[in-house]
């Protein structure tokens, strides 16, 4: 029982491994999504925004307009009382409490939509913020990542390739021993086609007479009689 429960441990061990693999291979269309869904909602609430700050202008313009009326229905019920028309002045004064009620009424929206406005601006401001942030970590985490994508191809061209590379320096000194051997071959016969260029004119000088003879039996001969006769003079 004991080895049964290592062996579902272990198998959901790989299994959350696995799930791991495929999350991070997505991480960065997932975190690409989650921008754009951010944005969505971003330029949502600034509209929703714009709706409520439309609304609270109204607000304060009804307030105004409201404020406006009970002062100057205060001021028809001044008058009546000024001309003992309390029957009068009390219908006015009836006129400006549902005026007050409205009044306040208003001011209770007026100051919801406040709320609102506020409340929803700084949320923009933070949404703002977070979303720039995060468009900054996904931008760093490509770089790096394509970076690293780039680092690894080098390294694994230059490790399947490092025999490619050798046998290619292998064959060029190959080459160049042959180029050299080549040289030499042709140095040599240019040397000796010279040499026999050479022996063939001075044979032609000798038969035309320009150069002597090479020595011979008769020239030796004649070379030491001549030695003689002058040894014998000078005795």
């Amino acid at each position: 029982m004991a080895v049964w429960n290592k062996l579902v441990t272990a198998l959901r061990g790989a299994a959350h491994e696995a799930g791991e693999a495929v999350t991070d291979s997505q991480a960065l269309r997932i975190l690409d999504q989650e921008i754009r869904d951010a944005d969505n909602d971003l330029n949502k609430s600034k509209e929703a925004l714009a709706e409520i700050m439309a609304k609270q202008k109204l607000a304060a313009s009804r307030l105004q307009a409201t404020q406006l009326k009970i002062g100057e229905y205060e001021g028809y019920a001044l008058k009546a009382l000024e001309t003992n028309d309390e029957t009068l002045a009390l219908e006015v004064a009836g006129k400006v409490s549902l005026l007050e009620a409205q009044q306040a009424e208003e001011e209770s929206q007026l100051a919801a939509y406040t709320q609102s406005v506020d409340e929803l601006r700084h949320a923009i401001q933070a949404a703002t913020t977070n979303i720039k942030r995060l468009k900054q970590q996904a931008d760093t985490v490509k770089a790096t990542e394509s970076v690293q994508r780039a680092q690894a191809t080098v390294a694994g061209r230059y490790t399947g390739s490092q025999s490619r590379v050798q046998n290619a320096l292998d064959s060029l000194e190959r080459i160049k021993q042959k180029q050299a051997e080549r040289g030499a071959r042709l140095q040599s016969a240019a040397e000796l086609a010279r040499e026999g260029s050479e022996d063939a004119l001075d044979a032609k000088l000798r038969a035309a007479g320009i150069t002597p003879q090479q020595g011979n039996a008769q020239s030796v001969l004649e070379r030491l009689k001549a030695q003689k006769a002058s040894a014998g003079k000078s005795a």
